[in-house]
């Protein structure tokens, strides 16, 4: 169902009377994983906001799980820690956690701690004003800071934007930044259809809400970006293949319409 006509006469809601439920997909991030967590508390102690942390340990062979444990026990009530044996992708993840969740705020964070938890607020305060439904992180955003950004991945990233343009008319300048801020009812109507749980699972969901008329707006992000040697040529070459995998899903088999 097209939600344009709908988005126009929504009742509009202070952000801060609702609940905010994190999703914090983590894999191998024991070393860093208890300053996000820290830092994201922090952030949240000065808001004026109800939340809850749902830190998912994606089948990681270090010592994660044992660090998410511990910090699970030192914030009580806070911090909830879901895991499974072996890794499935950070797509997997967020949907898993999600499904745990209670808020009707949903922020998907990841936990390399490239992206400080004190810009929050910023998204909040952006989903508040524009009344948006979706509010992504950009890196292209004429307002953001990016220290470290590759040339190669710029151009990667020019690309992969052109495609998505074409292939899902998804006005999105940056669809792969890991801050995400949902309305619960978006992702409650889009994640039952939503296959893909690694590479392209961001346009998955950005593609489809934008399908359905939900409204999507960028904010600016902080951003230093870590040498990931999980990108690779193997994990570029398979997200172009899920993409159009989306695409054909979407405009021949027509699966997210059923």
């Amino acid at each position: 169902m097209d939600k344009s006509c709908v988005s126009s006469i929504q009742i509009h809601f202070k952000t801060e009377e609702k609940m905010v439920s994190f999703v914090v997909p983590a894999f191998n991030e024991a070393g860093g994983i208890a300053v996000v967590m820290n830092e994201l508390k922090k952030a949240m102690h000065t808001l004026n906001q109800k939340y809850e942390i749902l830190l998912v340990d994606d089948g990681s062979t270090d010592s994660t799980l044992e660090k998410a444990r511990e910090l699970e026990k030192m914030h009580n009530g806070i911090v909830k820690v879901l895991s499974y044996n072996r890794n499935r992708g950070k797509g997997y993840a967020q949907k898993y956690g999600f499904e745990h969740s209670k808020g009707e705020l949903i922020f998907f964070m990841d936990a390399d701690g490239d992206l400080p938890p004190r810009q929050i607020n910023r998204f909040l305060e952006v989903m508040e004003k524009s009344r948006a439904d979706v509010v992504t992180g950009s890196k292209r955003h004429p307002d953001s800071r990016v220290v470290n950004y590759p040339t190669s991945r710029k151009v990667l990233s020019t690309l992969y934007v052109l495609l998505t343009r074409v292939l899902f008319n998804l006005n999105v300048r940056d669809t792969q930044v890991g801050m995400k801020l949902f309305k619960r009812e978006v992702l409650e109507e889009v994640m039952p259809k939503i296959l893909v749980k690694r590479y392209a699972f961001d346009v998955e969901l950005l593609a489809n809400a934008t399908r359905r008329g939900y409204k999507i707006v960028e904010a600016p992000v902080e951003l230093t970006f870590k040498n990931d040697s999980r990108i690779n040529v193997k994990a570029i070459w398979n997200m172009f293949v899920d993409t159009f995998a989306i695409a054909y899903r979407m405009h021949i088999l027509r699966h997210y319409d059923r």
